[in-house]
């Protein structure tokens, strides 16, 4: 699995700076197939409760499998937001590993030595 990232940035309305985050993985056929095998893409990977500031709501951030094989952008407000953003996919792409590594090895046995 690769992970690929973009950053850019565009003018905000009042012409102060709006930044995108674009982040989509590219698997490889096997992973490919157990994701399909196993029905796996709806699968939450991270979810976050953004705070909106001056609301007192929030927004909740899914990463699921299925936004990530076909590419999320994010819309962040500063660096801290594309910081903070890009923490969360990197998450959500190590939860995925986790996932693939499970689904390999169904039917087999694990031993762990401590």
């Amino acid at each position: 699995m690769k992970l690929y990232i973009i950053r850019d940035q565009a003018k905000a309305l009042l012409g102060g700076v709006k930044f995108e985050l674009q982040a989509k993985v590219e698997l490889t056929p096997q992973e490919s197939e157990l994701v399909k095998r196993y029905k796996a893409d709806k699968e939450v990977l991270v979810k976050k409760e953004v705070k909106i500031p001056f609301t007192g709501r929030a927004l909740v951030l899914d990463i699921k499998i299925e936004n990530l094989i076909s590419g999320q952008t994010f819309k962040c407000n500063d660096i801290a937001d594309i910081l903070e953003t890009e923490k969360n996919v990197k998450e959500a792409c190590q939860n995925f590993k986790s996932y693939i590594d499970v689904m390999k090895n169904f039917g087999g046995k694990e031993i762990i030595e401590f």
